[in-house]
């Protein structure tokens, strides 16, 4: 019972940790006016590999079924946390005008889709963001 209220601890930590700097990074303050998103992106890098073991640019560079592969066995990444980060990289997607942002898009879309897939709920939310997604690419 110990080791299952550990575990739960642990995910919703991540779930938090990827809220606070979805929230540092895209939320409603005027103190980041000023920030490019090549600097919050470089900032999200750095707090995601630093609180949460996850390489962005390595996630990145692999191939959707790698990239699957890759965030799920992470500890900590439940469903919920993955759709978190699915929504960092769709509002990142939306406000970049360089080249990344179809990348950006587009790993949005497949962490959408891999929690469609593996999530018992449905999420109108999700949907149309993936909606939005496709029709974007």
């Amino acid at each position: 019972m110990e080791q299952k209220d550990y575990l739960l601890r642990e995910i919703e930590k991540i779930g938090a940790i990827i809220s606070a700097i979805r929230q540092r990074l895209f939320g409603g303050d005027n103190q980041n006016l000023a920030i490019t998103i090549e600097k919050q992106v470089e900032d999200m890098k750095g707090m995601l590999l630093y609180e949460t073991s996850f390489d962005l640019d390595k996630f990145l560079i692999l191939n959707t079924i790698d990239s699957n592969e890759y965030i799920t066995s992470l500890k900590g990444y439940s469903i919920e946390n993955i759709e978190i980060l699915a929504e960092c990289m769709y509002q990142i997607g939306f406000s970049d005008t360089s080249s990344n942002s179809k990348i950006y898009m587009e790993r949005a879309l497949q962490l959408y889709e891999l929690c469609s897939l593996e999530s018992k709920t449905y999420s109108l939310q999700r949907e149309s963001n993936i909606a939005a997604l496709k029709d974007a690419l």
